[in-house]
């Protein structure tokens, strides 16, 4: 049986990010991609936006490594040359009841160690965005875009010069613990041992840890299946930052971004799905879009959106239940060495990707 140091499973911007800096510590790693490409999944479907640290509730994972993954990520995009924008973005109250959500995000941000919102009234928003349409709002300067796909081959650019690979079309079904190691069963019938396996299967790792033989149940969460639909604008978009409405219980609300090329999307919403494969975007569903987006672009033409493409994000919490934290488990937390389970990568995953690799590097050093 063929012995390596570390396995990655997941080629997405969270398990390219991981392997990279595990190669760069010096270890011999694989990535087992199931596809034939890197980042097809969640790491494609997404809007691309490098999260500012707002919304997370302080001191949780979310909170801690989105505000170190930023920060991280505009220094990586600048010394690589990645496509990405620090274009800022707008927070919008549509009713006066909701100005007060706003003033609880600024305090919230800031014990984030974010600290740089500024609360607006509706000319200074107006000001900014003449279009836009609001009784007041938060401006946040650091928020962006990136090319995420981009980023993901810088990372696997990085990953290849260290001495990695990704090996594509190598679906795991299933793994054992051993007292040599982790040994690996792919579909295709390879064997692998390895010393240390990482998790980063995206919405599919519950699933794939279900067949880590001698992983107990227990620390496995449930997998439920937002999903996101998003629609494009046919027309030129006014806004040169992005909009977004106060935020919902499950997500973000529908908000309007923009591509590094300029074409602005609005999305997602929030669709419970029973199966990550269904990502078709139903037309009808536009017709709800049309009323959120008006609440803050009464002028949105009618017949301007037209569907677009759909992301799962990979919940482990379902619906009408309070959202979850990132779940990273190491040896410390489910007793089986050289294992780290990422579960839950939903928002801000992208703009953690760089800080979840350090502190997965850090965990497995403490091991």
């Amino acid at each position: 049986m063929e012995q390596v140091d570390t396995v990655v499973v997941g080629a997405g911007v969270v398990g390219l990010a991981v392997a990279r800096a595990l190669a760069l510590a010096g270890l011999e790693v694989l990535v087992l991609e199931a596809t034939d490409a890197i980042g097809t999944q969640t790491s494609a479907r997404n809007s691309e936006v490098i999260h500012a640290g707002i919304y997370y509730p302080p001191g949780s994972l979310k909170a801690q490594l989105c505000v170190r993954g930023k920060a991280l990520l505009y220094a990586y995009c600048a010394e690589r040359g990645i496509g990405h924008r620090r274009c800022g973005k707008l927070i919008v109250a549509s009713s006066q009841e909701q100005v007060a959500q706003l003033q609880g995000l600024i305090a919230k941000a800031a014990a984030n160690g974010v600290d740089d919102l500024v609360l607006l009234t509706r000319e200074q928003a107006r000001a900014l965005e003449p279009a836009l349409e609001c009784v007041a709002a938060v401006h946040s300067p650091s928020t962006g875009i990136v090319d995420s796909h981009g980023l993901m081959l810088a990372l696997q650019g990085d990953l290849e010069h260290a001495g990695g690979m990704v090996a594509f079309n190598s679906p795991l079904a299933s793994a054992s613990m051993t007292a040599q190691g982790i040994e690996l069963h792919a579909r295709d019938g390879t064997q692998l041992r390895a010393r240390t396996v990482v998790n980063a299967a995206g919405v599919h790792a519950p699933t794939l840890a279900r067949r880590f033989e001698g992983l107990d149940p227990a620390h496995i969460p449930g997998e439920y299946y937002a999903k996101g639909n998003y629609f494009t604008l046919a027309c030129r978009s006014p806004f040169t930052r992005l909009i977004y409405p106060v935020p919902e219980a499950a997500g973000l609300g529908v908000h309007l971004t923009i591509d590094l090329g300029g074409q602005a999307k609005f999305g997602p919403d929030v669709q419970w799905v029973e199966t990550p494969d269904d990502l078709v975007v139903d037309p009808a569903r536009g017709l709800a879009f049309y009323a959120e987006v008006r609440k803050y672009w009464p002028a949105l033409p009618e017949g301007a959106l037209q569907p677009g493409y759909a992301g799962i994000r990979p919940k482990i919490s379902g619906p009408g239940e309070t959202a979850r934290d990132f779940l990273i488990q190491g040896p410390a937390e489910h007793g089986v060495p050289g294992l780290v389970n990422l579960f839950g990568i939903e928002s801000p995953g992208l703009t953690s990707s760089l800080a979840i690799a350090e502190h997965v590097v850090q965990m497995l050093s403490n091991q």
